[in-house]
């Protein structure tokens, strides 16, 4: 049993969690309202958080299960590859439908419980759009331009969205704001994974975003999206903190700052390695290069979010406050 449970922790990807964890506290700080009583406050976060996680272990499970043939030529995802092979794929998809059926049964009571049909007509789009995105006939990670607003779709926009609206029907123009910068920023995040595993998808013949336009423009959209993106999220912030909320806390807005400008000094090394993959003769020593500095991509997905969720958790404060 405790074998069964290791072997599950590793094909669920639980490194990105965190990351998924994120969007559930910002989605709680834009859209709460410190005037609910204690049940309506607690009931509908407890079972949104329920809701938002395991849909995204079920998307990370599809994720392996469908690339399992792909990751099994690289050597970074050995451990991945192991894990999958020992738990075994019929075993896997079994689990799969169970945790389905208690996501499912958690989103029928949120939406019984707030009576917003919203609720569960986006939970049944992200779950579509997470199988369709990995496994076939669809397959649109392999598809694009597709692919990429798929992923932020579900990875970012859907998740969000959900876990607001759980809280509140009325879209103002600072959570528009702060969502579209949050969604410039993923994308360029999303880049960066692409970059990651550009090499192998170039053999197997997926068309990601990445391979359609090279690894030069990738690597300079990124670093162009995640500015912009920078700077929306701080703004949607600091006019939602001039909202009556405490000004000081506008001072914190220095930790979204910093923790992009890190992850920006990354993909600049990324972009140049680029370039100089496309002009060196000795490619193989570069694109090993490449990987390596790549493979950090969950880290900067981790270190950009968690920033947005300091924030985010100074918002709650900021309006509990008298």
């Amino acid at each position: 049993m405790l074998k069964t449970i290791r072997l599950l922790a590793i094909v669920s990807r639980l490194e990105f969690l965190p990351a998924m964890a994120s969007w559930f506290t910002i989605g709680v700080a834009w859209g709460i309202n410190p005037l609910l009583s204690f049940i309506k406050l607690v009931v509908p976060a407890t079972l949104a958080f329920a809701v938002t996680m395991i849909s995204a272990v079920i998307g990370l499970q599809i994720n392996t299960l469908s690339d399992f043939d792909l990751d099994s030529r690289d050597d970074r995802k050995k451990r991945l590859v192991d894990a999958m092979s020992c738990l075994g794929r019929r075993s896997l998809k079994s689990i799969i439908v169970i945790e389905f059926l208690f996501c499912f049964a958690f989103v029928f009571l949120l939406f019984l419980f707030q009576a917003k049909p919203a609720l569960l007509l986006m939970w049944i789009a992200g779950i579509f759009l997470t199988y369709a995105y990995s496994a076939p006939p669809l397959r649109l990670k392999s598809r694009g331009w597709l692919s990429l607003v798929t992923l932020i779709l579900i990875i970012c926009i859907l998740p969000l969205l959900f876990v607001f609206h759980t809280f509140t029907s009325e879209l103002d123009i600072f959570f528009l704001l702060f969502l579209i910068g949050q969604a410039l920023s993923v994308y360029s995040l999303i880049l960066s994974t692409e970059i990651r595993d550009f090499f192998e998808d170039s053999a197997m013949g997926i068309q990601t975003m990445t391979v359609n336009i090279g690894l030069v423009k990738a690597s300079f959209f990124s670093i162009v999206f995640l500015g912009v993106g920078c700077i929306l999220t701080v703004l949607a912030f600091f006019l939602r903190l001039a909202c009556g909320l405490p000004p000081l806390l506008n001072a914190f807005l220095l930790t979204i700052g910093v923790a992009d400008i890190v992850v920006l000094r990354n993909l600049k090394t990324l972009y140049f390695l680029s370039k100089e993959y496309t002009l060196s003769k000795d490619q193989k020593f570069i694109a090993q290069n490449i990987r390596q500095l790549a493979a950090h991509s969950p880290q900067w997905i981790i270190l950009a979010s968690q920033a947005a969720v300091f924030m985010s958790i100074l918002l709650i404060i900021g309006r509990f406050l008298p």
